[in-house]
């Protein structure tokens, strides 16, 4: 499972990447775009995710994602279970969040950058 300390290990150092306290709920922004969202009781996070795949991983991974609020099923959200994902993968989920808000010249660097 992974956690609070996790999420924020891997938003760390990513560029125009910044954490906020709304309303008691820890999101991650890019300018005012929320990219990620941890729930009240760090469970769960809603993060960014294509609206055209959401229904094909929901329907192939049940235990992992799930349907987002309605009021945010208009957004490319999914809602993701942090008891069934590893570090690994929770890192690809928030690099692809992230690379969906930035200009592709921000993630074209970050991601160019040698290691």
């Amino acid at each position: 499972m992974v956690d609070l300390a996790d999420i924020r290990a891997a938003t760390e150092g990513l560029p125009r990447s910044y954490e906020v306290l709304v309303r008691d709920q820890i999101k991650f922004r890019v300018g005012q775009i929320v990219y990620l969202a941890v729930a009240p009781d760090e469970k769960s996070m809603g993060i960014g995710f294509p609206k055209e795949e959401r229904d094909a991983i929901i329907a192939a991974q049940p235990d992992k994602f799930f349907r987002p609020r309605p009021s945010d099923e208009r957004f490319r959200w999914i809602r993701v279970h942090l008891d069934a994902i590893d570090t690994d993968e929770l890192r690809e989920l928030v690099l692809e969040a992230w690379r969906m808000c930035v200009p592709k010249k921000v993630a074209a660097a970050y991601f160019d950058r040698p290691d």
